[in-house]
């Protein structure tokens, strides 16, 4: 389970994997209700939480939450920019119990992570980086990688092994939300993925167990698309701040998915019973080609967010399978973002710039059709 505590954040990254149309803060699930969404979810057999935003550490709830999931079993794990962390805090976090805690950079250098993240933030990463060493927290760290710090990777990974990280994840963007209003800005060459890549594979030779190296492809630049999240509602429950239960972390965005609330209903009937969570179990809703395919069985027709948000129907084959109609949306995105040279549009912060994001969304269906 992915419990998404708050969508407030200090940070304003192009990436930016909260909904474009923000909640207000004053909807946010109370304490009390976290509690008994916890235990509702470990009884149907929820092992492992995440617990993310925003940026969670804005909840001033969150070690009592981290103490009643030691409580209850789970293995917990903190998502989070490292703001709002110091000293005191990461204590209070490991006495409550806490398992895990994963950092997030934008790059390795100050300028260009505090460029991209709107904030300046690189430092007080770097202290909270040695913070969780210093407390004897598996070092993880996470970076989303585009256009602009792929030709840093070799920098990135030297970065990671100075802080004497145990693991990093490579996560290149997914063009959900934010981040496909800001693609053409973000999306990367061929060219510079496969030169990443290569030194990712040489610095794990190099390194071998000191340091786990996760490198996550975008689907845009794969013949096949991943099985969205191993299946719609097969093993992932996420909880929106306002207590929105997400089968997938984007499944906001389907129009006409009508999503089940933890403030008028169970879990168990959630996750049995909803229409939103059984609406793409299975193979019914499939349409050619998915329904011929004889890969279907290990993609399950990709992602239907990413379906809805490039052919208009999430029922289609996600259009990043070469098999799909729409696939020619992603191969001319690729194909701009090749022969770009300039910025194309000004950047979409995380912003409440409610006519400039109905301008680039608009531009968007356009391209789309």
């Amino acid at each position: 389970m992915l419990a998404e505590l708050t969508y407030s954040c200090p940070l304003q990254c192009p990436y930016c994997s909260n909904p474009l149309q923000l909640g207000k803060r004053t909807q946010e699930l109370s304490t009390d209700d976290w509690l008994r969404v916890l235990g509702e979810a470990r009884a149907l057999g929820a092992a492992q939480l995440g617990l993310s935003g925003g940026e969670p550490l804005l909840r001033r709830d969150l070690e009592v939450i981290v103490a009643e999931a030691r409580r209850l079993g789970y293995y917990t794990n903190l998502l989070t920019s490292g703001m709002g962390m110091d000293e005191a805090r990461i204590a209070a976090l490991r006495d409550a119990g806490l398992d895990h805690i994963q950092i997030s950079f934008q790059a390795d250098a100050a300028e260009l992570n505090n460029r991209l993240a709107g904030s300046d933030s690189f430092r007080h990463k770097q202290r909270v980086a040695r913070l969780v060493k210093a407390y004897d927290y598996p070092m993880v760290l996470n970076v989303v990688m585009h256009r602009h710090n792929l030709d840093r990777t070799r920098e990135i990974l030297d970065m990671a092994a100075a802080l004497e990280a145990d693991y990093l994840e490579l996560a290149n963007t997914q063009y959900y939300g934010w981040a496909l209003l800001n693609r053409d800005y973000l999306l990367p060459t061929r060219e510079q993925l496969e030169d990443a890549e290569a030194l990712v594979q040489d610095y794990r030779r190099r390194l071998g167990e000191r340091m786990k190296i996760y490198f996550v492809v975008p689907d845009y630049f794969e013949n096949r698309p991943k099985p969205c999240m191993d299946g719609w509602g097969r093993v992932f429950l996420g909880i929106a701040p306002d207590g929105s239960a997400l089968p997938c972390h984007a499944a906001a965005s389907l129009p006409g998915l009508e999503l089940p609330n933890v403030r008028e209903h169970g879990i168990d009937w959630i996750w049995h019973e909803s229409p939103a969570f059984n609406r793409f179990r299975g193979e019914d809703w499939m349409q050619a080609p998915c329904a011929d395919c004889e890969e279907r069985a290990g993609c399950f027709g990709g992602c239907h967010c990413q379906a809805w948000l490039l052919s208009g129907d999430a029922c289609a084959a996600d259009p990043v399978c070469s098999r799909s109609p729409a696939h020619e949306v992603v191969v001319q995105a690729v194909q701009r973002a090749a022969a770009s040279r300039v910025e194309p549009h000004p950047l979409m912060r995380n912003t409440r710039n409610s006519a400039q994001l109905q301008n680039r969304t608009g531009d968007l269906q356009k391209e789309t059709g």
